[in-house]
């Protein structure tokens, strides 16, 4: 009787183990796992990538924030120019240009000290002044534009990289390798030109934005210093 038990339970281990074995399993990856498993030559890829990132990240709310302190000036800043320039207060003026951190007003302290020069002269020196406050406001915007490019040219070589390996591997098995296996590698090589993607889509719409503000901020300085050179002309 025992024996039969025994036989009985150990039929019963063995058609739950075929069971469980029969069963398909899911199978997990987390984003590192993904992000790590390529390799060493997809790490260093996603360690470039990575780093592209993050300056491209520092550059944007760098730029950001100084443009957006050049963006304020107070509405009643050239009114008050113009009270000092028609009074021929110059010291005054120039003061307040001092106190006024801002491209517009060094464009117009620019022009002050100029004052009893001849016209195109103050204006001349008013453009190089301008010409200067726009290297500024663009300064490594340019960087923000290489990464756009960068990015998902150096994602794509990864998965160039990554398939030449997978099918490196094809070729060394004699053509005989497991579909998993090579499943496996070809999304771990597409991995890095996903990575690349997110890189560029973020500079570029970064780069554009900062454009966009840029443009304003310098269509904000030749209003100002049209209006300085018409006061200047016509001070009363």
């Amino acid at each position: 009787m025992v024996n039969i038990q025994n036989a009985d339970s150990l039929s019963v281990a063995s058609d739950a183990l075929a069971n469980e074995m029969a069963t398909p399993t899911e199978k997990t990856l987390s984003i590192w796992d993904l992000l790590t498993s390529g390799g060493i030559g997809g790490q260093i890829i996603m360690i470039v990538l990575g780093l592209l990132f993050f300056v491209a990240i520092y550059l944007y709310i760098e730029r950001a924030l100084a443009l957006k302190a050049a963006s304020k000036i107070d509405k009643g800043f050239m009114n008050q120019i113009r009270d000092h320039i028609t009074h021929r207060r110059f010291d005054s003026a120039k003061l307040l240009c001092q106190h006024t951190n801002s491209p517009v007003s060094r464009l117009i302290e620019k022009g002050i000290t100029r004052i009893g020069k001849p016209l195109e002269d103050i204006n001349s020196a008013i453009e190089n002044a301008g010409k200067l406050e726009i290297y500024n406001l663009e300064k490594n915007v340019s960087i923000l534009a290489t990464i756009s490019g960068a990015g998902p040219m150096i994602g794509f070589l990864g998965t160039v990289v990554g398939m030449i390996l997978a099918f490196h591997e094809i070729a060394s098995g004699g053509g005989q390798i497991e579909v998993g296996a090579l499943a496996s590698g070809i999304y771990t090589a597409m991995t890095t030109t996903v990575v690349g993607l997110i890189v560029g889509i973020f500079a570029y719409i970064g780069y554009n934005h900062l454009v966009v503000k840029t443009d304003k901020i310098v269509n904000q300085m030749e209003a100002n210093a049209v209006e300085f050179l018409d006061l200047l002309n016509d001070p009363v």
